[in-house]
């Protein structure tokens, strides 16, 4: 799990949220999005798809999408990072990827 502390709060099921705590998605989530939250170039450059992303971040941290579409672009750069995260490294190396400077 990797919890994010918002720079900003939004709105999620009628209370003010401050941070969101991301957790692994399921294979059967994955299968029901379709999709990676990233993308690998002709160059191997790793680059985000920030529509798939979004839906990762709501299923895995447990928010609303109206909650996801209030985020600061810093968090959702963060969050989508993070899902990414989760296909990149095996659950037994756990360690949190954050986003490249």
């Amino acid at each position: 799990m990797i919890e994010h502390v918002l720079s900003q709060p939004v709105q999620a099921h009628g209370e003010e949220v401050t941070r969101i705590t991301l957790r692994r998605p399921t294979v059967p989530e994955c299968r029901g999005i379709k999709a990676l939250p990233y993308v690998i170039g002709k160059d191997e450059a790793v680059s985000l798809d920030l529509d798939v992303a979004a839906k990762y971040i709501a299923i895995c941290g447990a928010i609303p999408q109206s909650s996801v579409n209030q985020l600061d672009l810093n968090d959702l750069n963060g969050l989508a990072w993070a899902v990414a995260g989760f296909f990149l490294t095996p659950a037994s190396q756990a360690a949190p990827v954050t986003a490249p400077s």
